[in-house]
């Protein structure tokens, strides 16, 4: 909290939010029992009325939002019991409290006892998240354990029929309120069991006072709904209403018409959920909304337009943008003079112009090589040609054509008679072919022949 100086006094709504702040802050969630007076219901929807004991009196309002769950009309004079949160109105400066839900005050006592209950059951481990077992997604047949004649049934059949006609719906009948209530449900809920059926069941009723819903707090049949093997969805009443089988059971709906919807497929299950997304977020932002309201105003009042710090931040941006474009210029001429003669020196030390240079110098060599390399090639071929002539000269076969012979024997020529011998069998060869001797009679040179 923040106290001003005589020189900067308070204004009223400030005073009024400081003191709104701390009352807030200091109260939680609370409940209170006390008779209804001045009850009024305006055409916004909104409840206004005063809440008092024999001793004294506080202001109350209850928003549409909260209000229109309640299953019993209040009237003046009616004790009730509210669970509230304390607050000031800020445009009156009126000390109240936001109701956030409302029951007859005479089920005080049954409320402890639920309380009592859930208390010990949950220590037991009954309502522990990994008992729970998940709904079929498409089940064959769908089983509901209420009463045959109320208008829980009827609002079942009424959704199951819209959303998946072709699914059947089997009927446990059971009484749903009184004393042989949960009894006949247990019964039902065994039957069922038994039988084995139908995929996933529904227990549940339509909306009442704590006492017509009572059955369903039931010891025996809430451990019974939380050893059912079948998956189970609890639906009690109407949203608010709460039973132990909500808390035993594998799923709880808010309504019977709800529990319908979670056992049954829809392909606009995504639509409809979003929807009602959309309603809960704009009652909460309608209540969130309402409160802050005047001190959203006086925000508004004391906020200055921008419009001024805009401007002078886009003149400010123009002249660092035009500082930066000059500072830009000057250092790329700045560079460009550094960079002008080292791109002179590189172009004269250019792999290009050497390159050019040197096929120049191999063009004047290949030109100047070129006639020495012919004459010498010449010179090389007429030699050549006198040699091919003087070998074709001595080759046996221009020998044989100036009529000469070669002989043979055993494939070795005859270059002596010392390789006769008579009898052996020599081949001699001439210019146009070859014939085969008989060697008769073998005489050296330097014998005379005889006569």
């Amino acid at each position: 909290m923040t106290f001003s100086s005589r020189a900067e006094p308070l204004s009223i709504s400030q005073l009024n939010l400081e003191a709104q702040g701390l009352l807030e802050g200091s109260f939680p969630l609370i409940w209170l029992e006390g008779e209804l007076s001045n009850f009024s219901r305006p055409a916004s929807g909104h409840w206004y009325f005063s809440l008092k004991d024999n001793r004294a009196q506080i202001n109350g309002a209850m928003f549409r939002n909260r209000n229109r769950l309640l299953d019993f009309s209040p009237q003046n004079g009616q004790q009730v019991l509210v669970r509230a949160k304390v607050t000031l109105y800020v445009p009156r400066g009126n000390f109240q409290i936001v109701v956030e839900h409302m029951e007859p005050a005479g089920q005080g006592a049954l409320k402890a006892q639920f309380e009592a209950l859930k208390a010990q059951l949950q220590a037991e481990g009954l309502f522990a998240q990994e008992r729970k077992q998940p709904l079929p997604a498409w089940p064959r047949q769908i089983g509901v354990i209420t009463s045959p004649s109320g208008a829980a049934i009827r609002d079942i059949l009424q959704v199951l029929r819209r959303r998946c006609p072709s699914i059947p719906v089997l009927i446990y009948p059971a009484a749903v309120q009184g004393g042989d209530a949960p009894g006949q449900l247990r019964q039902a809920l065994d039957t069922a069991i038994a039988r084995n059926e139908c995929d996933v069941l529904i227990i549940g009723r339509g909306g009442g006072s704590l006492e017509d819903l009572w059955a369903f707090n039931d010891e025996a049949l809430a451990r019974a709904v939380a050893a059912c093997p079948i998956p189970i969805v609890s639906a009690v009443g109407h949203e608010i209403d709460t039973g132990l089988t909500d808390f035993a059971a594998d799923v709880r709906a808010p309504t019977p018409s709800a529990a319908a919807e979670l056992v049954s497929p829809d392909l606009s299950v995504v639509s409809h959920r979003h929807g009602t997304l959309q309603r809960r977020l704009r009652w909460v932002m309608q209540q969130q909304l309402q409160q802050p309201a005047t001190r959203l105003r006086h925000l508004q009042q004391r906020l200055r337009s921008p419009r001024q710090h805009l401007e002078q931040s886009s003149q400010r941006l123009d002249e660092l943008n035009a500082r930066l474009q000059r500072l830009m210029q000057h250092r790329l001429a700045l560079l460009d003079s550094r960079l002008r003669p080292t791109v002179q020196r590189l172009s004269r030390l250019s792999p290009q112009r050497l390159l050019v240079e040197r096929h120049r110098q191999w063009q004047q060599l290949q030109q100047r090589l070129a006639p020495p390399v012919q004459r010498q090639l010449e010179q090389r071929q007429l030699r050549l040609a006198g040699l091919a002539k003087r070998l074709h000269t001595a080759s046996p076969m221009e020998t044989l054509a100036r009529g000469y012979s070669i002989t043979f024997v055993e494939e070795q020529a005859v270059r002596s008679v010392a390789q006769l011998q008579a009898g052996d069998t020599v081949t001699t060869r001439l210019p146009d072919g070859r014939f085969s001797a008989r060697v008769e009679t073998v005489q050296p040179a330097d014998k005379d022949p005889e006569p």
